[in-house]
């Protein structure tokens, strides 16, 4: 099979490289997927500049997210049928023709999606979920503000947290970006790099749970911006990672600092995850409420432009690589 393979150097021209592997053997209890698309998020780009690898076992070819057809059943696998279409979370390997998955994290493509838009769900609404609805326990009529909001993640939160009958501050770099905030159901579009963003917030309401992919350079807004009891989740530091935090007004606020990654949880966590995911968030996806927008598709051999796209930043939604021949 045709794989992308990190070739040393870290900048996308030089270290990524078409190449081909022996195809993978689903054993017990996986499937194999002839992948028809694959998403391509930010730890991509972190693992292929070193900093990100891949869990024990899992596979070193970058990609935490595909959609195809079930082309494998492995024993013990009764769910699945060759076949079916389904889209998966992956530990890695979604750079290729075809992808081996734990089958307890598959789910299928809901009518309607073809395979790019089902391709730019898994890793982003299994994020959104874990962060925003466990470890930040939003509630309908709550306010979720998040930092980041026009990428994959962003777009997927805005719509999962309108879904559920939240309210949505949206923050993002750029006017045209909270315009299109706006435009993916967010209530208030905040142009982060206008004015004093700690008092846009403020205007805004304030936040009952915060979605912060920026980090350190936020702290200080995320703390202004909490209400009493809110929760702060972490899931990314793109400004860096140390902050310097008041502990006394985290207490006296009853606040909650929280964070997490979601590569490295436990098969059993994710497939855990996986029914939750299916049970809450696919009726609204299957709906159409939650549908993030697609910014671009790449061909497989064409990667190195797919991260050169995502590193820019003007992206507004998902990036998706197309693999072997259709889209849907």
């Amino acid at each position: 099979m045709r794989v992308i393979e990190i070739d040393g150097g870290s900048g996308p021209a030089e270290a990524l490289r078409l190449s081909e592997r022996p195809d993978p053997q689903a054993e017990d209890g996986e499937i194999r997927i002839r992948v028809r698309a694959a998403g391509v998020n930010r730890p991509d780009l972190i693992q292929r500049a070193g900093g990100y690898p891949p869990p024990p076992g899992a596979s070193d070819i970058m990609g935490l997210e595909v959609a195809g057809e079930v082309d494998q059943v492995g024993p013990g696998v009764t769910r699945w049928r060759t076949g079916d279409r389904v889209c998966a979370l992956l530990g890695g390997g979604g750079y290729a023709e075809y992808a081996v998955v734990d089958a307890r994290h598959a789910l299928p493509i809901p009518d309607g999606l073809d395979f790019i838009q089902a391709a730019a769900l898994p890793e982003t609404v299994f994020t959104v979920f874990a962060n925003v609805f466990e470890a930040g326990g939003l509630k309908a009529g709550e306010t979720l503000l998040i930092h980041g909001a026009t990428s994959g993640i962003g777009v997927t939160a805005i719509q999962m947290a309108k879904a559920a009958g939240a309210h949505v501050v949206a923050t993002s770099r750029g006017a045209a970006k909270a315009t299109a905030a706006l435009a993916l159901g967010a209530d208030v579009g905040l142009d982060a790099s206008a004015g004093d963003l700690t008092e846009a917030i403020k205007a805004a309401g304030g936040a009952d749970v915060i979605l912060d992919m920026v980090g350190a350079a936020y702290a200080e807004a995320n703390l202004n911006a909490l209400k009493a009891g809110g929760r702060w989740v972490v899931i990314a530091t793109l400004s860096g990672a140390l902050a310097q935090v008041d502990l006394m007004r985290i207490m006296m606020k009853q606040a909650t600092l929280t964070g997490s990654t979601l590569r490295r949880r436990s098969a059993d966590e994710k497939a855990r995850l996986s029914a939750a995911v299916e049970q809450t968030v696919w009726p609204w996806v299957a709906s159409g409420a939650v549908r993030p927008p697609v910014e671009g598709t790449f061909p497989l051999a064409e990667t190195k432009l797919a991260h050169l796209r995502l590193e820019a930043g003007e992206h507004v939604g998902k990036i998706v690589l197309t693999v072997s021949s259709g889209s849907g």
